[in-house]
């Protein structure tokens, strides 16, 4: 395991992990493009627990690269799903915002696959 992959790994997790607590305490800046894209109130809480439970795995992937592993396919699905919904909304501007978390995890997951 490489200091790179640790640090990227750290980073990931508390930036995705910031995510679900903002998805979570219902800030605005969150909630208001998932009303604008259509997506069930009754689905957030859902997916504030995907995203720290992602989050975490990321972490419990340090000691147990397993379950990095899956958390960064999860992470990675979901967040491509979240670029798909942009899309489908076809609120192409905001697009970047899901990549921006996406990306990050995928980079963690190629160098913990490649350690």
């Amino acid at each position: 395991m490489s200091v790179a992959h640790v640090v990227l790994a750290v980073v990931s997790a508390l930036w995705v992990g910031f995510s679900g607590v903002s998805l979570a305490r219902r800030a605005e800046f969150v909630t208001q493009p998932l009303v604008d894209y259509g997506v069930p109130r009754a689905w957030w809480t859902w997916l504030a627990v995907a995203k720290l439970a992602g989050a975490a795995g990321l972490l419990v992937g340090l000691a147990v690269p397993a379950i990095g592993v899956a958390a960064a396919v999860g992470l990675i699905l979901y967040f491509a799903g979240a670029v798909l919904t942009n899309v489908r909304a076809r609120s192409y501007r905001t697009v970047p915002f899901p990549l921006l978390y996406l990306v990050p995890v995928a980079v963690t997951l190629g160098l913990g696959l490649a350690a």
